[in-house]
């Protein structure tokens, strides 16, 4: 008795001895009250873990294929049918990044332009940006032995656009890393999350200006905003900025015209075999519509621009058609060297939409000019196939772009000639599109995303078909 009496923790909590009678109330009265406070902590952490344990777990989706296979596309798709608030908030600010591509599309006709030019004349200038011009397409060449009727026409063209290419340089400073395309790689392998020692990398944000947030592609456009989402109407534009670059496009849209309408200059275009209708970001068509302080982008528009996705991006999507379900879409850098990231999010997602460009059997990879493209989709299309940690994952195949293949091997290109483990198939759409999956596909779409309304089609059968997934791995089916 003398122990517990002499204890330190006893003596702690005992009364004190001279203790009135009023106090003794007082002490009870703070006893009862700190023990009501605890209780009722207790009670919120408890029905806070009870509404964790009900909360409704999000649907994960990780989009994968190499850099221009239609990942961001695929994703506004997405987001043109389930956000469309977020959607029209953002609107505006695709601007800038549609008039990038617009200036980038003009550049580099005059590049190839100048180059010819040169040629013709049999004298390089100096400082001509056009000898370092580089292409996508195995066939695009010089036109050796062809002669052009040039004329002061085209030297005139050249002089009046050449403050294009300063305002390239202002729109991909606001943009930042998005704005540039990579043209080297450190990484000599395809799939590098394959490779013996690969150690997978912890999960984290983007460094790099970027659209890492539940925002979308607000975190991307937010740069913009000073300058670029004011309103378009001269009468109330109060940005120099937007002033000199939208004023700049308007001064040069007739001569922008005249380039791209130009008898001598498609001859050129043909003859190199410069399809620049088939790269992403094509405007060419569109500039009597969008070089107007008037131009809001449409959907479409929004769809087709191409921004580079740097790092591994993460938005939120609401689906009202689920119940109100929360998605968590992962889009993530193609290149080479971005590759490495993927294998984190590889054991959390509950499908993977791969894409694969069908109609880039002629194309190398920008980053690496040796490697054919449609070859790269396919190495990295078998590896993530075979790997183990995606076992029991839903992987859908998305051969995107068949309307570009199309349009190719009707233009009387031959597969054979770029790929020649091709061999003697036949060279038409329908052999190429069964040639990739092989039989290790389960769910395949043949697409074009930047086609809104078929893609909406498309998504709808993939949403439900992740859901119904989604339902079983939790039990709920």
């Amino acid at each position: 008795m003398r122990m517990s009496v002499e204890d330190p923790l006893t003596l702690a909590i005992a009364p004190p001895k001279d203790e009135t009678p009023q106090e003794k109330d007082t002490r009870e009265e703070a006893e009862v009250e700190a023990r009501r406070i605890s209780e009722a902590i207790d009670e919120q952490i408890r029905q806070e873990r009870t509404a964790l344990k009900k909360k409704k777990k999000s649907v994960k989706v990780l989009l994968l294929g190499q850099s221009e296979s239609g990942k961001s596309a695929t994703l506004k798709n997405f987001q043109l049918q389930h956000a469309r608030r977020e959607w029209a908030e953002e609107r505006a600010a695709w601007r800038a990044v549609i008039y990038l591509n617009l200036v980038r599309n003009i550049v580099r006709v005059l590049d190839i332009l100048s180059r010819e030019m040169s040629l013709a004349e049999g004298e390089k200038r100096p400082g001509s940006t056009a000898i370092e011009y580089l292409s996508d397409s195995d066939d695009e060449s010089t036109s050796h032995g062809i002669v052009y009727r040039f004329s002061d026409k085209h030297r005139f063209m050249q002089r009046r656009l050449g403050p294009l290419r300063s305002i390239q340089s202002d729109l991909e400073n606001k943009l930042g890393p998005e704005s540039q395309e990579v043209r080297s790689t450190a990484s000599m392998s395809a799939t590098p999350f394959d490779s013996p020692g690969f150690q997978i990398l912890p999960k984290r944000p983007s460094r790099d200006f970027g659209i890492n947030s539940t925002n979308g592609w607000k975190s991307a456009l937010e740069k913009l905003r000073p300058s670029m989402m004011s309103s378009a109407r001269p009468q109330r534009r109060s940005d120099s900025d937007h002033n000199e670059i939208t004023d700049v496009l308007v001064a040069c849209k007739e001569t922008m015209l005249e380039l791209w309408q130009d008898p001598v200059v498609q001859q050129v275009l043909s003859h190199r075999k410069t399809n620049i209708e088939d790269s992403p970001g094509f405007f060419l068509n569109d500039i009597d519509r969008i070089v107007s302080y008037d131009y809001e982008p449409s959907d479409n528009d929004i769809v087709r621009a191409r921004l580079r996705t740097v790092g591994v991006q993460e938005h939120k999507v609401v689906m009202d058609d689920s119940n109100g379900k929360e998605w968590l879409l992962y889009d993530v850098g193609g290149t080479r060297s971005s590759r490495v990231a993927w294998a984190s999010y590889f054991d959390d997602v509950d499908a993977i939409i791969f894409l694969c460009p069908i109609s880039c059997f002629d194309e190398r990879l920008r980053e690496d000019r040796r490697i054919n493209r449609l070859e790269d989709s396919y190495l990295l299309w078998k590896s993530v196939c075979s790997s183990r940690i995606l076992a029991k994952t839903e992987i859908i195949l998305f051969l995107n772009k068949c309307d570009l293949l199309h349009n190719k091997i009707k233009r009387g290109m031959c597969i054979k000639d770029h790929i020649p483990s091709y061999g003697s198939r036949k060279n038409d759409t329908i052999t190429v599109m069964r040639l990739l999956p092989g039989a290790t596909a389960i769910f395949i779409h043949f697409t074009s995303v930047i086609d809104t309304k078929a893609t909406a089609a498309t998504l709808s059968v993939v949403e439900e078909s992740i859901l119904r997934t989604h339902l079983r791995n939790a039990d709920l089916l």
